[in-house]
């Protein structure tokens, strides 16, 4: 069982980190940079790569017996079971064409179990952490889920897969389902960002498909430690390796489940009720 001064111990280094991707990201946002497709639309650029070194930098020297997966770079295994989770740059595709939605994501993990969080946003000065059984803070002050309870009511955050235009699986049902139900939808294009404000109270709920640890590491355990739920789209509880994700306050985690599992065509009463401005 590891203390919270541990924890914190942990945190701090991840901070530091997050601190100084995002120093290097803003010096260079809103300027022409390179950019290279590694998928149909799956974006990387020079800073992704720049902001990858300095954070695998920072945390290997501190901790060098630890593992690092990191998006851009060779997954390094390590000698103590330790996994630091590492997006250097969630919103690539936002950072590249200048629009101010993307962060910095650091999870720290033990046998699959993420211990501790740090989700950087450096257009705001955000800095969202959580501690395993520490609770969730944004820039010091404690954080907590919203308190609604009605999905009709509910301001929700979503995303779409690299694969959107080959697979049949591709989060568009959902989409259609959810529009018609909650109060809105975003898609901002940054998983790490819609989790730590659906932790903030900002978003009631969350869900996306397909994604990789690192996009989700961090983000999840900041809703869990603010007092919300994280589950995979069949209700079981989120764990590393999975990359299906609902993340809500808890009150309306259920209601987002019975529409994702939900069959048959997509409308029902509230598309009837009139349109709603999205």
């Amino acid at each position: 069982m590891h203390s919270q001064e541990e924890l914190k111990t942990y945190l701090r280094v991840a901070m530091r980190a997050c601190r100084a991707a995002g120093r290097l990201q803003m010096a260079s946002f809103g300027k022409l940079q390179k950019v290279e497709h590694k998928g149909e639309i799956d974006l990387v650029t020079d800073v992704d790569r720049q902001s990858e070194e300095k954070i695998v930098g920072i945390l290997a020297r501190a901790f060098p017996s630890h593992g690092i997966l990191a998006e851009e770079s060779p997954p390094s295994s390590g000698e103590s079971g330790y996994l630091w989770v590492v997006d250097p740059l969630d919103g690539t595709t936002n950072y590249s064409r200048g629009f101010p939605f993307f962060c910095v994501s650091i999870a720290l993990a033990l046998r699959g179990r993420v211990l501790a969080a740090a989700v950087f946003n450096p257009v705001l000065g955000e800095l969202f952490t959580a501690r395993l059984g520490g609770g969730a803070f944004l820039n010091g002050r404690k954080m907590r889920v919203s308190r609604q309870g009605r999905l009709d009511e509910g301001f929700l955050a979503t995303g779409f897969p690299y694969d959107i235009r080959r697979s049949r699986k591709n989060n568009l049902d959902h989409f259609a389902r959810f529009a018609v139900r909650c109060l809105a939808i975003r898609r901002a294009g940054a998983a790490a960002l819609d989790l730590a404000y659906v932790a903030a109270g900002k978003f009631d709920g969350y869900w996306e498909l397909k994604l990789k640890p690192w996009d989700l590491a961090a983000g999840a355990l900041l809703v869990q430690e603010a007092g919300g739920r994280a589950t995979t789209t069949g209700g079981n509880t989120w764990r590393l390796k999975q990359g299906d994700i609902v993340a809500s306050n808890g009150l309306v985690h259920d209601q987002m489940l019975a529409l994702l599992n939900s069959r048959g065509a997509v409308g029902g009463r509230a598309a009837r009720d009139g349109d709603r401005a999205q």
